[in-house]
C-alpha cells in the first residue's frame, strides 16, 4: 500500500519503520522540517534508543504532497493536534482512503473520540470524499515496537473488511494484529487508561505497594467498562488488548509517560513540574476534563478518574485523594 504517516514523534517513526519493513511505500510527514531533517540525517529518533529507522522512507514537510494519492493515512500526532492536522490533510485525500487514528484521547469541547474528530474534519473540508476510519490501539509502547519486540495491537472499524485490510498491512513477525468492529469501545479504552495510569504512577510515587497497584488497575478497568457500556460499547472489548491489555502496560511500564508523570506527582511535584521534566505529551492529563464531563453527562461513577482530576485541577492532596478512595461506601463487586 501507499501509506502516509502524519506525525514524526516516537509512535509515528516506529510505525513508519514497521510499515516500510513490511514492504509498503511510506511517506512520513511533520509540520517541523528540522525534525524530518534530523531523522533523515541520523537515521534514528532521539527518544527511541537503540532503534534504527527503516531505509526507504520518504520525508515530506508539505502535507499536500505527502497526502495526495495515499491509500491509507495514519494520524500519529498527539490528540490535541488531531483536529488541526485532519483539517490540513482533508482536502488532499483521495476517494477510498483509509484514515487510521493511532492517537488516544477524547476532545474536551465535543467529547468526540479521535476517529470522530478526523471524520468531522474530512466531512467538513472534503464533503464528497468516500473514506473509512480505523482506530489502531493496544499495548504498544513505541520504544519496543521500534526494536522489533513482540507486540499485539487491535485494528478497529465498523467495517470488518476495512479493519482486516489494515491488520494485514501492519502484521509482521513481531506485530500480531486483531480486528474489532467496536471502534468506540477501543477508543474509549485507549483514552481512559491513560488516566488510570496517572493514578497508578501517583500510587508508586507515594510509596504504596503492589496490592494498591493491582487494586487501581482492576478497579480502573471496572470504571472504564462502566463508561463504555453506558456508551453502547461491547463488554468484551474492555477485556481485550485495547482494554485491559493496554491498561496493564500503561500502568506498569517504564516507557509510560502517564505512569512516570503520576509517580512524580506522587513524590510531591505539581503536574506542570512533572510534565516539564518528562518533556513529552502526557495524554492522560488532556483526557481528564473530557472524561469527567462525560461521566457527569451520562451519570457514570468513575471514582479513580475523579480523584486524579481533583489532585491535578482542584488542589486536593494525593494522600487525601487516596483516603477518599479507600473510604467509599462498601459495595458488591458484582454490581
Amino acid at each position: 500500500m501507499k501509506i502516509t504517516v502524519l506525525g514524526a514523534g516516537t509512535w509515528g517513526v516506529a510505525l513508519s519503520s514497521l510499515l516500510r519493513d513490511n514492504g509498503h511505500e511510506v511517506t512520513l510527514w511533520s509540520a517541523l522540517p528540522e525534525e524530518l531533517d534530523s531523522l533523515r540525517r541520523e537515521g534514528r529518533h532521539k527518544n527511541l534508543p537503540g532503534a534504527k529507522i527503516a531505509e526507504g522512507i520518504k520525508y515530506d514537510a508539505d502535507i499536500k504532497s505527502a497526502v495526495t494519492g495515499c491509500e491509507a493515512c495514519l494520524f500519529a500526532v498527539a490528540s490535541g493536534y488531531i483536529r488541526s492536522t485532519a483539517r490540513l490533510a482533508a482536502p488532499h485525500l483521495s476517494n477510498g482512503a483509509i484514515l487510521i487514528s493511532a492517537a488516544k484521547g477524547i476532545e474536551e469541547d465535543t467529547l468526540h473520540t479521535m476517529s470522530e474528530v478526523i471524520a468531522d474534519e474530512v466531512r467538513e473540508n472534503n464533503p464528497s470524499l468516500d473514506f473509512s476510519v480505523v482506530a489502531l490501539s493496544g499495548p504498544t509502547h513505541a520504544e519496543e515496537v521500534a526494536l522489533g519486540l513482540p507486540t499485539s495491537i487491535v485494528s478497529a472499524c465498523e467495517d470488518e473488511e476495512v479493519s482486516r485490510r489494515v491488520a494485514e498491512a501492519f502484521s509482521s513477525g513481531c506485530m500480531r494484529v486483531y480486528t474489532n468492529t467496536d471502534i468506540l469501545g477501543v477508543e474509549i479504552s485507549g483514552a481512559l487508561k491513560n488516566i488510570i495510569a496517572l493514578a497508578a504512577g501517583i500510587n508508586k510515587g507515594m510509596g504504596f505497594g503492589d496490592n494498591a497497584q493491582a487494586m487501581l488497575i482492576t478497579r480502573g478497568i471496572a470504571e472504564i467498562t462502566r463508561m463504555g457500556l453506558a456508551l453502547g460499547c461491547k463488554r468484551r472489548t474492555f477485556m481485550g488488548l485495547a482494554g485491559i491489555g493496554d491498561l496493564i502496560v500503561t500502568c506498569t511500564s517504564r516507557h509510560s509517560r502517564n505512569n512516570r508523570c503520576g509517580e512524580l506527582i506522587g513524590q510531591g511535584m505539581s503536574y506542570g513540574e512533572a510534565s516539564e521534566k518528562i518533556g513529552m505529551v502526557v495524554e492522560g492529563y488532556h483526557a481528564l476534563r473530557a472524561a469527567v464531563k462525560l461521566s457527569e453527562r451520562l451519570g457514570v461513577e468513575m471514582p479513580i478518574t475523579r480523584a486524579v482530576y481533583d489532585v491535578i485541577f482542584s488542589g486536593v492532596s494525593v494522600r487525601d485523594a487516596m483516603t477518599a478512595l479507600m473510604s467509599r461506601d462498601m459495595k458488591s463487586e458484582l454490581e
